[in-house]
């Protein structure tokens, strides 16, 4: 598990860099598990509200990152198309710094 500090904003602009993806991150916030969906620079939380102004973190500097599931762009909820599932950080590491993060 990692603490995560900007991580947002890094995880955020891979989606950028790769738009055919989308990310669905799961995060430990203490007293509660929370699943934030990246897709094209934008973060979105399936479990808690989303404030409308995007400068505003989804990704809390006091959550841990507990796994990472790269899916194929569009998301669809009922059929998700996974390219990998339960990626830990260090191998998300590995792909940010593929794309120069």
């Amino acid at each position: 598990m990692v603490v995560a500090a900007s991580l947002g904003y890094r995880l955020e602009q891979y989606t950028l860099k790769r738009p055919h993806e989308v990310l669905m991150v799961t995060v430990d916030l203490g007293a509660d598990i929370d699943q934030i969906v990246i897709f094209k620079g934008f973060s979105s939380s399936l479990v808690n509200p989303t404030a409308f102004d995007p400068d505003i973190p989804v990704l809390p500097d006091n959550a841990t990152i507990t796994a990472i599931d790269r899916l194929e762009s569009p998301y669809h909820p009922q059929h998700p198309r996974y390219i990998q599932q339960g990626l830990t950080w260090a191998e998300m590491q590995e792909l940010l710094a593929e794309v120069g993060l």
